[in-house]
């Protein structure tokens, strides 16, 4: 298994036993994810082989580790935990196949799409399975980064916190947007919703009532960005409204426009300047050269090539057609 770091080792590694003799892939696998998670303890398969991938990368004081593996069971021991220098959460999104966590008398399960938490300061088994191929992505977080934002003494039993019904879609929604854009954002950018992401969980686990996590400037921060992520997925389609949004989301729609409102803009003019963005990158794409214009804009929501064209003219200072020559 050769481990492989990116330009900033501060911000990856990367591991991977495919380039392994299989009888040592599981070996060098259990080697990798004590270096990413701490010290655990996975129980070998039955078959020599064992393709994995382990990629960690750093988000402040945390991290998020994506691991790729076959199904097998892991473990933490007391002597994991005596081994081990710091304490932390995990905060697992389960990206394909189930996991089953037993932790304290308790078990929960993630299916894809689902996170949960639990606590390394205690004994716990991970059942990977439902397999063949399974994929999390696991956000270590430093314990006091979440022991600081809950009640005093705090004890984080596991949870799968994405039911929560108040704001579980929205750490969902975090950890997916997290998890997709780790590489590609600043450390700053990282770092700041990461810590979203540990407020959300905190209200989560703490919460006391609607009204009062409701009004955390955290659950709005991250409202706004399912709201924009919801709005992104649907720009291609014609009619969309603050309707459906808000039903998307699961909050009201005049919540939806006091968002738009807080950020400096409307829903209407948000939609719309996507829509043109998004056209005009069309409309310079080699590959669209030979596709009319009027069908570029139909692609992007647009029902008017009029109206198009005059929005179009108003937002770049010139027509479709001469932004195409241009």
């Amino acid at each position: 298994m050769q481990q492989i770091a990116a330009a900033d080792r501060s911000r990856r590694l990367s591991w991977n036993t495919a380039d392994t003799k299989p009888g040592e892939q599981f070996a060098y696998y259990r080697e990798a994810i004590c270096q990413a998670f701490m010290n655990l303890t996975p129980e070998p398969p039955a078959t020599a082989g064992f393709l994995a991938h382990v990629e960690t990368v750093g988000l402040g004081d945390g991290a998020v580790n994506r691991v790729d593996f076959p199904e097998h069971v892991v473990r933490r021991s007391t002597a994991d935990i005596a081994a081990s220098s710091r304490r932390c959460y995990y905060l697992n999104l389960k990206l394909a196949g189930r996991c089953r966590i037993q932790q304290a008398g308790r078990e929960i399960s993630l299916s894809p799409g689902q996170v949960g938490i639990f606590d390394s300061g205690q004994q716990f088994s991970l059942l990977h399975d439902r397999g063949p191929a399974l994929q999390v992505a696991s956000f270590w977080v430093p314990a006091e980064a979440l022991d600081e934002r809950l009640p005093s003494a705090p004890e984080v039993a596991p949870a799968r916190v994405s039911d929560d019904p108040f704001v579980g879609h929205l750490i969902a929604e975090t950890a997916q947007v997290l998890n997709a854009s780790a590489l590609r954002a600043s450390d700053g950018e990282n770092a700041r919703l990461f810590g979203v992401l540990l407020d959300l969980v905190a209200l989560s686990l703490s919460r006391g009532s609607r009204a009062g996590a409701a009004e955390a400037a955290s659950l709005a921060d991250a409202t706004w960005l399912a709201v924009r992520r919801a709005v992104d997925r649907r720009l291609r389609e014609p009619g969309l409204g603050v309707a459906a949004i808000a039903a998307a989301i699961g909050i009201s729609e005049r919540y939806v426009h006091k968002l738009f409102e807080r950020a400096g803009s409307t829903f209407a003019s948000y939609v719309m300047d996507r829509r043109l963005d998004g056209a005009a990158r069309d409309l310079k794409q080699p590959t669209m050269f030979g596709r009319a214009i009027g069908d570029i804009a139909f692609d992007w929501g647009f029902c008017d090539l009029s109206h198009f064209t005059r929005r179009f003219r108003h937002r770049f200072g010139c027509t479709p057609s001469e932004w195409r020559r241009g």
